[in-house]
C-alpha cells in the first residue's frame, strides 16, 4: 500500500515537472537563430539609373569604419532616442563593415558605369582616381518607424595624398512593416541613397576636372 503511496507521489511530481520544463521554454523551445545581409540596388527589382560613365578612372572604397555600437554581430533596434535593445537572436550572416563595404561597390559599380570600382585594402600598384573614406556613426532603425544612417565621408585623389571633399551624411528611410527583416530592407534602401550621394560628388569632380 505504501509503495502504492510513493508511485502516485513520484508520477505526480514528474508531471509537475515535466508542465514546468514546458512553461519555460525546456529543450527544443529556444526561437532559432535569424541572420540577415544587405542587398545592393542593383539586385533589386528596379536597376539603378546610371549618374555618370567615367573611362580609364578607378574608385576605391574604404576603409569603413564603424562606431563600436554598431560593430558587432548582432542586429541593433533603436527603442527610443537614447535607448538601443540588441536583438541576440537577429543577427548578421558576416561582418557588417564587410556586407557595407561590399553593398557600396556594388551600387557604385551600377551607378558610375566603365568604372573601376574596389574595395580596401587593394593592390597599392593600382593607380587611385578617387578613394572614398567613410566613418558610420548610426545605422539602425525603429520596426515600424525609420532607420537612419549618419556617416563622415571624404573623397581622396592623388592616391590619398589630397583631400577632394569632406562631408557629413544624414539619411532616412522608412520601414514598411514592424519587422527585422523590413529593418534589413530599409537599411539597404538606405545604402542606395547613400551610394548616390556619392557617385553624384564624384560627377562634381569629374565636371570641375574637365573644366581645367
Amino acid at each position: 500500500m505504501r509503495s502504492n503511496h510513493f508511485r502516485v507521489i513520484g508520477i505526480a511530481l514528474l508531471s509537475s515537472l515535466l508542465a514546468l520544463n514546458g512553461c519555460l521554454g525546456g529543450p527544443g523551445k529556444t526561437p532559432p537563430t535569424r541572420y540577415y545581409v544587405l542587398n545592393s540596388s542593383s539586385s533589386a527589382e528596379n536597376e539603378t539609373v546610371s549618374v555618370a560613365i567615367l573611362k580609364d578612372d578607378t574608385v576605391c572604397v574604404g576603409p569603413i569604419k564603424l562606431s563600436q555600437v554598431l560593430d558587432r554581430p548582432q542586429i541593433i533596434v533603436r527603442t527610443s532616442k537614447n535607448e538601443i535593445r540588441i536583438a541576440d537572436l537577429e543577427r548578421w550572416a558576416g561582418p557588417l563593415h564587410e556586407m557595407v563595404a561590399n553593398v557600396m561597390v556594388d551600387n557604385l559599380t551600377a551607378l558610375l558605369p566603365g568604372t573601376e570600382i574596389l574595395k580596401f585594402p587593394w593592390p597599392v600598384t593600382i593607380p587611385v582616381t578617387y578613394q572614398v573614406t567613410m566613418d558610420i556613426t548610426q545605422f539602425d532603425g525603429m520596426p515600424g518607424g525609420d532607420v537612419i544612417l549618419k556617416a563622415r565621408w571624404g573623397i581622396l585623389g592623388e592616391n590619398g595624398k589630397k583631400v577632394l571633399a569632406n562631408k557629413q551624411s544624414m539619411l532616412n528611410e522608412p520601414i514598411q512593416e514592424n519587422t527585422i527583416a523590413e529593418m534589413v530592407s530599409a537599411q539597404s534602401r538606405l545604402l542606395a541613397k547613400f551610394s548616390h550621394e556619392i557617385a553624384m560628388e564624384i560627377k562634381k569632380l569629374e565636371e570641375i576636372k574637365a573644366e581645367r
